[in-house]
């Protein structure tokens, strides 16, 4: 069994199903919340994966925010599973970003969170609450103030 730094990481996959065309609240967090994204042109390079992983059609990307050291992202699942979706996310922005900052190794944490969102849920009242993340944080008085967020409903 290999030894990670998330003891409980494995529990965060029990129970887990993925179907198309839901929608989930996909958050991951920096390992030791180091505040990577802090540095607009490294929160790019994450954008940069989201984006991708839209124009693929895996995805329906509904809003995101990247704060300092963790990544909310509102989806519909177009096809794959998320798993393999977060795998592709955080090996393909740690490469990028490992590179753009000289270092290398982990980048994030072990896992993420999912919430599958029901379909009576209000989609924009979740995009509101994701995108308020930097005002909530104290980081901006305004959200148009902050650079590292969107939504379709914009």
């Amino acid at each position: 069994m290999p030894l990670t730094s998330n003891p409980h990481a494995n529990r965060l996959r029990l129970g887990r199903h993925s179907h198309a065309g839901a929608v989930y609240l996909l958050t991951a967090v920096v390992k030791d919340r180091q505040p990577y994204f802090q540095n607009f042109s490294t929160g790019r390079l994450l954008i940069a994966e989201l984006r991708a992983a839209h124009d693929q059609a895996r995805v329906n990307s509904l809003a995101w925010v990247v704060m300092p050291d963790h990544l909310h992202w509102l989806i519909q699942l177009e096809h794959g599973a998320l798993p393999e979706l977060m795998r592709r996310i955080k090996s393909n922005s740690a490469r990028s970003i490992n590179r753009q900052l000289g270092l290398s190794g982990r980048l994030w944490q072990d896992g993420y969170h999912d919430r599958a969102l029901r379909r009576e849920e209000d989609l924009r009242a979740v995009a509101r609450y994701i995108v308020a993340n930097p005002l909530r944080a104290g980081l901006v008085r305004r959200v148009g103030d902050y650079p590292l967020w969107d939504a379709v409903w914009v």
